[in-house]
């Protein structure tokens, strides 16, 4: 498994790294990798590369299993999506590391059904094209038109005021940055998404406070923002934010986002 390379757009874009107090586990896998969080048995954040002018449709396999490098124990495997509306949210989404000739494209798209790949998503979250369907197709269109070079880095933000639902930490928010070359230098465009609407019952809202940013949109945010959020080192990703304007961008379904 080759992982992620930072050097994959010939300018230097590493994999986030998390705060010194907080142990996490780097995992690679074919095209990405993950740098898992046992405590919260959730990735920290993933990094993937997509090659636009390589893509290929590949078969969707949905075999979704543990990851044998660390213990079940510090995994949130499948008990956690039984007879409820929680999806297995893909972090890496399938189809973005599917490129290259067949039999690897088919092996990264196998790998993003790890566990360790996946974070708890309302269905109505997950599935909807304003939200986190939505931002997946537009990144992986954009490459994909434009035979175009992408790294995507995601994860959700772990609050510890995250609700808990059967034994673990459901996270409301959930960002996503575009990394991409332009110009000879590295561009970066992030973007954070709020499911705790759609979470239903295992909201656990403050009195008297809306949940954060409204809510129920995809909002293109600075990647400063998402370094404070998270606790991540992003290192020269938010140097090379390319946000047009300070503060926060409400995209729908119909907006163009620059990348």
């Amino acid at each position: 498994m080759s992982g992620f390379d930072p050097g994959f757009l010939g300018v230097p874009a590493p994999m986030p790294v998390a705060a010194r107090d907080v142990a996490t586990v780097p995992l690679d896998y074919t095209h990405f990798s993950v740098l898992h969080r046992p405590d919260r048995r959730l990735a920290a954040a993933t990094a993937v590369m997509i090659d636009g002018a390589a893509l290929r449709q590949v078969r969707r396999s949905d075999d979704w299993r543990l990851d044998d490098r660390i213990p079940a124990a510090g995994q949130a495997g499948p008990q956690i999506y039984t007879d409820n509306d929680l999806d297995r949210g893909h972090l890496v989404r399938r189809a973005d590391p599917a490129w290259g000739e067949p039999s690897v494209a088919q092996r990264a798209s196998d790998d993003t059904f790890h566990y360790t790949n996946a974070a708890p998503q309302a269905s109505s979250f997950n599935q909807d094209r304003e939200l986190w369907l939505g931002l997946e197709d537009h990144l992986l269109d954009h490459a994909g038109d434009h035979d175009r070079r992408l790294v995507v880095f995601t994860g959700p933000v772990l609050a510890d005021d995250d609700p808990e639902y059967r034994g673990l930490r459901i996270p409301r928010l959930f960002w996503k940055i575009g990394g991409f070359r332009t110009a000879g230098e590295l561009g970066t465009a992030a973007f954070l998404l709020d499911q705790t609407p759609q979470l239903g019952d295992l909201r656990r809202p403050v009195p008297g406070e809306p949940p954060p940013l409204g809510g129920f949109r995809t909002f293109q945010v600075p990647v400063a923002r998402i370094a404070e959020l998270t606790g991540l080192d992003l290192g020269p990703l938010t140097g090379a934010d390319r946000m047009p304007v300070p503060g926060a961008v409400r995209i729908t379904a119909h907006s163009r986002i620059a990348l």
